[in-house]
């Protein structure tokens, strides 16, 4: 009688997902899983190599969530993973379908299309209480576990590689198959119209670029803003820039074809910068002349370059705002007389991501036609084809690579 029950149970919830294009196999490990899912993983080495092996992902416990894997954005983070010192499943961007849940979940149900993040949050710390979700000083994988394992991070047994348990970067690890997550690393993503590389990208790239600066600079309507750098994160500060209703977005890079990509995302102005121009000085005087000789209201640095990392500094007027983007994350010489005068300099983490606030805004913005997505994905790729994706970015020859599952 239980097993005819339960029989029912699972044709009810395959009913329910049928149109998210599980395949059979994956329709019946819905909810209960009867079985382990076996599914190909990029598994970074900590050496600065990776490989794609298979892993073993399990049933989700009760406040765990099974993911399908659709679309996993790839950045230079992702790369950087590789050399962290330890063996783990790469990748902190993507969106997929539930497959199953634990007992204790109640925002997501098997079906539903969702988008990761990595701002897991507790909701009880000094932070979550400041509104700081992302900075969570128990579950955040970068605050609380320096690119580590926190409670945040599902079971450490729920997956593994060769029998033994693996980390998921970022406590996630959406270059995979299949992940198992906790309930805050999912967003239910309602657009009808969205595809899922699109989606998956929202994760990282484009909440840190909005974010930084919608939620960390607050950007002012009709302020001047710049931009040093038009990869992916600086095209987002350049969409959340204009839907903040900046009066004048100033792009500077030293490649011209990511300049024609920049007007296209938003800037009024382009600054074409140079090799020779040692803490873009030369583009600072650019700026100024057009914005009155004063300089900007704010200048958000988006290209990781550690040279760079005072060169907001330079752009803004005084009393205004630099926000450092892009993450440097090593020491570096300012002088302290660019800070002259009043000048604010930020060094936000993950855009002050506020998931379950920002992931919908950033989904209407898309639906309203204000935010594109699809327009910044340059190329997408198997998972057999993790080398040269790297390769590709590393080389700067995509604005966004996507790495696909079927």
């Amino acid at each position: 009688m239980l097993h005819s029950a339960l029989l029912i149970w699972q044709a009810i919830v395959i009913a329910i997902i049928c149109s998210t294009g599980l395949t059979a196999y994956e329709k019946r490990l819905t909810y209960p899983p009867i079985m382990a899912i076996i599914c190909k993983a990029g598994i970074a080495n900590g050496k600065g190599g990776f490989s794609v092996q298979d892993i073993v992902v399990n049933e989700p416990k009760e406040d765990e969530v099974l993911v399908k894997i659709k679309a996993a954005g790839l950045c230079h983070t992702d790369h950087d993973s590789l050399s962290w010192g330890k063996q783990l499943i790469i990748g902190h961007e993507g969106a997929g379908i539930v497959v199953s849940v634990g007992k204790n979940i109640s925002s997501v149900l098997p079906g539903d299309k969702v988008i990761l993040n990595w701002a897991m949050h507790c909701g009880k710390c000094f932070q979550c209480l400041e509104g700081n979700l992302h900075l969570c000083e128990v579950a955040s994988p970068v605050a609380a576990g320096g690119n580590g394992y926190t409670p945040g991070h599902a079971s450490l047994d729920g997956t593994t590689l060769n029998g033994d348990p693996i980390l998921r970067s970022f406590n996630i690890g959406t270059i995979a198959g299949y992940t198992l997550v906790k309930e805050s690393a999912v967003v239910k993503n309602t657009s009808e119209t969205m595809s899922f590389p699109a989606a998956s990208i929202i994760s990282c790239g484009v909440m840190t670029g909005y974010g930084s600066v919608v939620n960390a600079a607050r950007l002012k309507a009709g302020s001047s803003a710049v931009v040093l750098g038009t990869g992916g994160v600086g095209l987002n500060v350049m969409q959340g820039a204009k839907i903040a209703g900046a009066g004048m977005i100033i792009a500077i890079d030293i490649n011209p074809t990511r300049l024609e990509m920049a007007v296209k995302f938003g800037a009024t102005h382009t600054v074409l910068a140079t090799k020779d121009d040692i803490g873009l000085l030369k583009a600072a005087e650019e700026v100024k002349k057009l914005t009155g000789g004063r300089g900007a209201d704010y200048a958000f640095e988006c290209t990781a370059i550690p040279e760079l990392g005072a060169a907001p500094l330079a752009m803004v007027r005084n009393a205004g705002t630099a926000i450092q983007v892009s993450g440097i994350e090593q020491e570096i010489t300012i002088d302290m007389r660019l800070f002259e005068w009043d000048k604010i300099y930020i060094n936000p983490l993950y855009g002050k991501c506020r998931p379950q606030i920002d992931f919908p805004d950033i989904v209407q913005h898309y639906t309203s036609g204000h935010l594109l997505l699809e327009e910044m994905i340059t190329r997408t790729y198997s998972i057999n084809e993790l080398d040269k994706a790297f390769d590709d970015m590393l080389k700067g020859r995509n604005a966004k690579g996507v790495i696909v599952f079927d």
